[in-house]
């Protein structure tokens, strides 16, 4: 087994969350977090511009600013929506709203549901807050669901967070690359890297829009608005005891997570997981492929051939398996 091949299945090492990190996760997944949408909202359906100008393309950068800066919340006219959110406009301010930034949208809608619900917005006056304004991209991102929160939350937490605080919040959004979450007027982003020990297919195969959970402040970026968060963290890291209590030779069971052509990954009791490369499987008579004796949740015996917690890999054999 080359080092290739077992770093294309396990999980990457934590990235550090600094600029570069947040901009590449703005700009990872656009149809999810809407960042294509806000930068040119064509829309589906948009009403032509009121008599009192709310749909004007003038806008006041520097009133827009100082909203943004004093955390204020506003009230703003829903003139049209596109598959990603809403429009919104107002006598000199207009922007987006993000379909995770809405009360009334549940959560895994189908279209016809959701173009349902949009429609229901239009000409309602909502209340907001503006989450993201960059003018150099002309670009305004609003949410309602901050808004709640009242106005100058946002800075209160801003301002009051630190690194290592243990934080309760609400899952708004589930991405590819993460999962957001609410703490009460400004979202925190968990990144995949930051959702398990273990290996993480998908984020929404650990938390779901909805969910309450708690997670660890990992960085807080006060003039950017933006709050890394872990999850995993709420716990010790089991990689850090494996070496300790496990060694090589060591017969234990485990849990087939997952089947790649290269092998089998399989979860320990202490929720790490290793890799069942195929040069250590004895195929059973009239097998030719491993999902023939192997399948996800399958019980199994493995024994250790070697632990790198540095590195996050752990070799396994198969030594016995379940048949049912």
């Amino acid at each position: 087994m080359n080092d290739q091949e077992f770093d294309s299945g396990m999980q990457d090492l934590p990235l550090e969350p600094d600029e570069g990190w947040w901009a590449a996760i703005l700009a990872d997944e656009p149809s999810q977090g809407c960042e294509e949408q806000a930068e040119n909202p064509e829309p589906i359906r948009k009403h032509e511009p009121t008599s009192d100008g709310r749909q004007s393309s003038s806008v006041n950068w520097e009133r827009i600013r100082q909203i943004y800066i004093n955390d204020e919340v506003v009230e703003l006219s829903v003139v049209g929506y596109n598959r990603g959110g809403l429009l919104v406009a107002g006598e000199d301010i207009h922007g987006f709203v993000p379909t995770s930034h809405l009360i009334d949208m549940p959560p895994y809608v189908i279209d016809e549901e959701r173009e349902h619900c949009f429609a229901g917005y239009l000409d309602r006056m909502i209340t907001l807050k503006i989450i993201e304004c960059d003018r150099d991209r002309e670009r305004i991102v609003f949410s309602e669901r901050a808004a709640l929160a009242g106005q100058g939350q946002r800075k209160h937490l801003l301002t009051c967070l630190k690194e290592g605080d243990v934080v309760k919040g609400v899952v708004t959004n589930v991405t590819d690359f993460g999962v957001f979450v609410d703490l009460g007027g400004l979202e925190g982003l968990i990144h995949v890297s930051e959702l398990s020990w273990g290996r993480v297919q998908h984020p929404s195969d650990i938390l779901n829009v909805g969910d309450e959970i708690q997670s660890v402040v990992l960085q807080v970026a006060e003039d950017k608005g933006r709050i890394a968060l872990s999850y995993k963290r709420l716990e010790e890291n089991p990689w850090d005891l494996l070496e300790k209590e496990l060694s090589t030779g060591d017969l234990v069971p485990a849990v087939i997570t997952s089947i790649v052509k290269y092998g089998a990954f399989a979860r320990l009791e202490k929720g790490v997981e290793g890799l069942i490369h195929i040069s250590s499987m004895n195929f059973p008579n009239g097998c030719t492929r491993i999902d023939d004796f192997l399948f996800e949740g399958q019980d199994v015996n493995v024994s250790v051939l070697h632990i790198d917690p540095r590195k996050r890999r752990l070799g396994l054999k198969l030594e016995s398996y379940s048949v049912d």
